[in-house]
């Protein structure tokens, strides 16, 4: 159970992270174009040398391969009683033959649905032992399996692991597929429900010719996911899964030594299968823009410019994409410069290289400003384009670009599952499980001259280019590409093992799980600054990175109701100019620094975040505090972000999830309290137009003050060595004696009496959001933010986990939806009750019958039982170690600590809390959820929709969508 995150949200529960945490980061503005780049930093720091960064990557790890073929990798980090397991199949979308696409999306989902020794739902003895990060994924050229579990539990997972490996098929039936069926054609329906949804068949239809492997997604096509028989699913199995064809990479508290003999006691028995077939695909070399036209729901028009280049491997790859990088990867690039700031013609534009193994896609994407000329804006972006092959790039931006691409590795490699992935990623598509090193090396080492060549080549000959427009799907826009490639050699069958296979060992029962170690939280230290800016520190010196955290008592509940989007835009044009620095001199020095600097409102809480490496760290501080006290909100900037914020809030009526994140707060609460405001945080299209720079110089001046201030550190440094680099940042920042700290007033919400439905009409969607929602009687700050504790756990039991009763019932058993899930959020007063839901459309008044069912049994007819008690407890406690392996869940949680009034030790508590939990807690926390009336979004297509909600008894409201 991911504690962290479950005071925001669940995991997983990615709609729901903009609702109550929405993430704004701050916009850098855009470097100037090459001929006339800002002016290096304002700052005697300098940043550390680049070759060195990235020659002190490594993971040290040993690599052994088994009689059977499976190849293992073992890296050891000690930080954390914790190991990270990845299993790798080299199977993927591309390897479909024609009338079987989605086949390996579609067989991942079964490999969670029980094997011959396990006839189980996979992720409920994951969930038993406290697993994070678990999950699946299939792309072009692989699928995998991971997840992070205490070492105690490492046998089991490799227990699961294995059983699904080699002994599967004999749990397989048509009850099981038709399930999964189910489950995936609503993800495909979820995505295509969403705005430029449909996006991305026809990028790949346009791209790549007919017949290529590539040329089609890996959810693949309903009619083919409806063809698929029990036979195609063994055969498939037989063809591709098996250890042969697998990479194994075990991360974490574990040594080689230590996990050969697991291995092969669990995996060693599995024969090899055959080596799968491979198709040719070739990278296509055409000559001229292939172009298409779309139409879609959608906010703004966007144009999408697709080039087919080298895969992963080549040495050509890092070098296209620090040339797209340069040209439209975001703020500090030529083209938003040129079509954003300059020509204010897009509101948006982005780049850069989705590499895969055999053929990488290159893409640029334009979001055109609404009311720009589509055309006017290609054409631009194409004198940009132009002008980059012709003149080249500056040592200045590759170097900038490389550094961006190298301390991203180094923040991906913090947690034992980001090093297992890299690893596995390396050895699957290269034999070498340090090809990242490979890559960094070739980032570190690019030059102008170098990224110049690799752009003229590739990027001067055809390619493909999408312009979706607002409006009405056409019957071409909702058509799908069917064509996979058909067999281009046979397979090879299966080789006899290099030695000798390990005796099968007695599968049935799973192993047990040893002890879970208690909970090692960093210690906290604290200082207080001269002007009284507390700061509170927790040392990880694991990795050469420190987080720096700036929070405010402010959050959207602070905007301004007569304005609403006010801080919105302040904090969208924090980084567009400072009384020190332009813009684009702000952009470019972020990225010289590898650091990445954002703005974030959540319900309470204003916090800004500096992400930087250790060496770089006085420099970076000096910028972000430079950010967060000195903006000038120049005029001109405040006119051109007011029209990107008008385009966000447009593209969000446009968005079902973002529409009922918007609908439903002043709904539950009321439009006069200050949660009653839409939860994307972006405000309202009247009151952005309203805002003045007056407006946003008071807000900052009442609400981003040090009396409201609290700075917060977690990482590679000590309480010696940050206190002078804060104190120089932010010691000397003066209160403004003119303006008065900012107040909110909060009043009692009290719950409806009766339930309601709002239908948003939203002709045309393939799928129905259901989002519903009330207010609780609790408050997050009750008893220093701990009384809520019993309610967060309870809420797993309904909606929280994979396990939960409503995804068991409504995803699993039923079969109407992708997933469902629920989350009780810790804000700072009274607590608001979400239910998200996206089911197809001719189940929508079945699926919400039954969930508002299994609601109202919750805790009385059905109460929580001792085994539901036992699992969430267990969850609960063996997740810890997990959930606070990264520095990120350690700064949200000091910081937490100091907002609810909470001890240091507050974490080390938490394994006593769940242990105290009993059935009889649970089943009142499930009362204060299910009590009282929930009101109901629902965004969908009218005409289908509105007679099932009938048949329900409750009143429904029609609202058009906007």
């Amino acid at each position: 159970m991911r504690q962290m995150l479950r005071e925001v949200c669940r995991a997983g529960f990615a709609a729901m992270a903009l609702v109550l945490a929405p993430v704004l980061p701050v916009q850098a503005a855009p470097a100037s174009a090459a001929k006339t780049t800002a002016a290096a930093p304002q700052t005697a720091f300098a940043p550390a040398p680049l070759s060195e960064l990235a020659a002190s990557v490594a993971l040290k790890h040993e690599s052994f391969t088994l009689p059977n073929g499976l190849r293992v990798v073992v890296h050891t980090d000690r930080k954390a009683p914790v190991v990270a397991v990845s299993v790798w199949y080299h199977i993927g979308s591309k390897d479909e033959p024609l009338g079987k696409t989605g086949f390996a999306h579609l067989f991942e989902h079964l490999m969670y649905y029980g094997s011959e020794n396990h006839d189980a739902l996979f992720f409920e003895p994951l969930e038993s032992i406290g697993a994070t990060d678990a999950n699946g994924s299939t792309w072009f050229d692989r699928t995998n399996y991971y997840e992070t579990v205490p070492t105690s539990a490492l046998d089991l997972a490799l227990f699961l692991e294995s059983d699904r490996m080699g002994h599967l098929l004999g749990a397989v039936t048509q009850a099981k597929l038709d399930a999964q069926r189910s489950v995936v054609q609503n993800e495909k329906r979820q995505g295509d429900n969403a705005p430029y949804g449909l996006s991305e068949y026809a990028i790949l239809e346009g791209l790549f010719p007919a017949g290529h492997p590539y040329r089609h997604e890996a959810i693949g096509s309903m009619a083919d996911l409806n063809a698929a028989s029990v036979a195609d699913v063994h055969a498939w199995f037989k063809a591709n899964y098996g250890p042969n064809n697998a990479v194994l990479v075990l991360s974490g508290d574990i040594d080689a030594a230590t996990a050969k003999p697991l291995v092969m006691k669990y995996f060693g028995d599995i024969p090899p299968g055959p080596t799968p077939a491979r198709y040719e695909a070739p990278v296509p070399r055409t000559t001229g823009i292939k172009r298409e036209t779309m139409y879609d729901a959608v906010g703004n028009a966007r144009i999408t410019r697709a080039f087919a280049v080298p895969g992963r491997a080549d040495a050509v790859t890092p070098l296209l994409d620090v040339a797209a990088t340069i040209i439209a990867g975001g703020s500090s690039s030529r083209a938003y410069n040129e079509l954003v700031r300059r020509d204010q013609l897009a509101v948006g534009v982005s780049g850069g290289v989705q590499a895969y193994e055999k053929v990488s896609i290159l893409e640029f994407e334009i979001d055109v400003k609404p009311g720009a000329d589509p055309a006017k804006v290609a054409a631009r972006f194409d004198a940009v384009l132009n002008d980059f092959l012709k003149t080249g790039p500056t040592a200045d931006e590759v170097q900038r670009v490389a550094t961006r691409a190298v301390a991203g590795t180094v923040r991906s490699l913090e947690a034992a599952s980001g090093q297992a992935s890299t690893l596995a990623e390396g050895e699957l598509y290269t034999g070498d499980p340090d090809f990242y090193r490979t890559e960094l090396a070739r980032y570190a080492n690019a030059t102008p001259e170098a990224v110049a060549a690799a752009a003229r080549k590739w990027l001067s000959g055809g390619s493909f280019e999408l312009t979706v427009l607002p409006g009405k799907r056409t019957d071409r826009d909702l058509a799908v590409d069917k064509v996979a490639p058909k067999l281009a050699s046979a397979a090879i069958p299966a080789q006899p093992p290099t030695g000798a296979l390990s005796p099968p060992i007695d599968r049935s029962a799973l192993p047990k799980v040893g002890a879970t170690p208690a909970l090692a939280f960093p210690a906290v230290e604290r200082a207080t600054l001269s002007n009284g800016i507390k700061v509170t520190l927790a040392r990880r010196p694991e990795l050469p990175v420190v987080k720096v955290m700036l929070a405010f008592d402010a959050g959207i509940s602070a905007d301004d109701r007569a304005k609403p989007g006010t801080q919105s835009l302040m904090l969208g044009l924090l980084d567009e100019g400072t009384t020190r620095r332009t813009g684009p001199a702000i952009g470019e020095e972020e990225e010289r620094l590898g650091a990445n600097i954002s703005a974030t409102a959540g319900i309470d809480r204003t916090r800004l975040v500096l992400d930087t490496l250790t060496p770089n760290l006085a420099a970076s501080l000096d910028l972000f505090a430079d950010i967060a006290r000195n903006p000038k909100f120049d005029d001109a900037e405040l006119l051109r972000v007011r029209g990107q914020a008008l385009a966000g809030i447009k593209a969000e009526m446009t968005s079902p999830q973002a529409l009922a994140l918007r609908e439903l707060p002043p709904i539950i609460y009321g439009p006069d309290h200050p949660y009653g405001v839409p939860f994307t945080g972006t405000g309202t299209t009247a009151g952005v137009t309203a805002v003045t720079r007056g407006d946003l110089q008071a807000f900052h001046a009442r609400w981003i003050r040090p009396d409201n201030a609290a700075l917060f550190v977690v990482g590679d440094t000590t309480l010696a060595q940050i206190v002078p680099l804060l104190e120089t940042a932010f010691g000397d920042w003066k209160l403004d004696a003119a303006a008065a700290r900012g107040t909110k007033s909060f009043t009692s919400v009290k719950a409806p009496t009766a339930a309601r439905i709002v239908l948003i009409d939203r002709p045309g969607s393939p799928q129905s959001l259901i989002l519903g929602g009330k207010v609780l009687g609790l408050k997050g700050r009750d008893d220093n933010g701990t009384a809520a504790f019993p309610l967060v756990a309870a809420n797993d039991l309904l909606g929280g986990l994979s396990t939960s009763r409503l995804n068991l019932n409504i995803r699993e058993a039923k079969g109407w939806a992708y997933g469902v899930q629920s989350l009780a959020s810790l804000v700072q007063q009274q607590l608001p009750f979400l239910l998200f839901a996206p089911v197809q459309t001719d189940r929508t008044g079945d699926a919400l019958a039954a969930i508002a069912a299994d609601m109202k049994a919750f805790g009385t007819t059905r109460p929580i039982d001792a085994a539901e008690r036992d699992k969430v407890v267990e969850n609960g406690v063996r997740s810890l170690p997990g959930e606070f392996e990264n520095a990120g869940a350690v700064l949200t949680s000091i910081e937490r600590n100091a907002v609810f009034g909470r001890p240091d030790d507050y974490q080390a508590t938490l394994a006593a809390r769940y242990q105290a939990l009993t059935t009889a807690d649970l089943n009142r926390a499930a009362l204060q959820l299910t009590d009282g009336a929930m009101v109901w979004i629902v965004v969908g297509d009218r005409k289908l929709v509105e007679p099932q909600l009938a048949k329900l008894k409750l009143p429904v409201e029609v609202r058009k969508a906007p």
